[in-house]
């Protein structure tokens, strides 16, 4: 597997778009809900989506490898599926409580 992305959550999409921006990222497209992915150059990108007030901000990394099924000591929160955009993802628990998104590469 290798890192394809961070998936970023935050409350003002068009603040940290600037803010990875001036970090050199060029944005690849938006979405009409506060959201968009960004590029600097053929590594990982960011994908960044605006949540509400209410709702903590996090932060996930998505690693991109075969579809598979996991088995021990790996806790599945979601099974691999298809998304809106094209892909097909799990996302998994590690031993610490920290949520990953893996990608099912072609």
């Amino acid at each position: 597997m290798t890192i394809e992305a961070v998936y970023l959550e935050t409350h003002n999409w068009g603040k940290a778009a600037k803010f990875f921006q001036a970090l050199g990222f060029e944005l690849d497209f938006a979405t009409d809900h506060n959201s968009g992915l960004l590029r600097n150059g053929d590594g990982p990108y960011v994908f960044v989506a605006e949540v509400p007030e209410s709702q903590p901000t996090g932060m996930k990394i998505v690693l991109k490898g075969k579809e598979f099924t996991p088995g021990d000591p790996v806790e599945v929160v979601s099974p691999f599926e298809d998304t809106h955009f094209g892909t097909r993802e799990m996302t998994v628990r590690d031993p610490d409580g920290r949520e990953w998104i893996l990608q099912a590469g072609s």
